[in-house]
């Protein structure tokens, strides 16, 4: 599965990109922001990651800029919770190399994920942000997510522990338009 946005390019993640991977999460301030991403991040962890088989009900994407194909992130959505045994939520995930930071890729690739959940007949999803990065919770509230006002310890492998996260949730095609409110 593909979708282009303004800017970007969202597409399937190939084994051979273990290195655009690596080049863009072995950043231990991108990791420490993540739930299910070891540090330190290593070659073996990229090379699994982009062997992951595609899964066209739970997709991920490799972020890429249209203009130069550059791979600056990852996006998509899966079964929620650390465990992932919970088939009933869907969670989205993401992540953006810091280079890229503060330029609103984040946003319009999570736009653009919104739509193709909704596509596919997904009514919600949740996600949540650690409480020290506040930027991820600024991206999230753009997209339309609301908080659900619970804080919740989670597992965070880059970090080697539990840190509060804050929760948030999404109905989709409830009316207005992912992208009207991610403008």
């Amino acid at each position: 599965m593909f979708h282009r946005s303004e800017r970007l390019l969202l597409r399937p993640i190939w084994p051979e990109d273990w290195q655009a991977l690596l080049a863009g999460i072995a950043d231990e301030g991108v990791v420490r922001n993540l739930a299910r991403a070891p540090w330190p991040y290593r070659e073996q962890d990229a090379r699994d990651f982009a062997a992951l088989p595609a899964d066209p009900i739970h997709p991920r994407f490799l972020i890429t800029r249209a203009a130069d194909a550059q791979a600056i992130g990852c996006i998509g959505f899966g079964p929620a919770g650390d465990d992932a045994k919970d088939q009933s939520a869907l969670e989205l995930g993401y992540w953006i190399a810091r280079p890229h930071w503060g330029q609103g890729y984040a946003t319009e690739a999570g736009a653009a994920v919104l739509e193709i959940a909704g596509a596919l007949g997904h009514r919600e999803l949740v996600a949540s942000h650690f409480l020290d990065n506040p930027a991820s919770g600024r991206v999230l509230r753009k997209l339309g997510f609301e908080p659900t006002g619970r804080v919740e310890p989670r597992w965070s492998c880059g970090r080697g522990g539990m840190a509060d996260t804050v929760q948030y949730r999404i109905l989709l095609g409830s009316g207005a338009g992912v992208s009207q409110r991610a403008a």
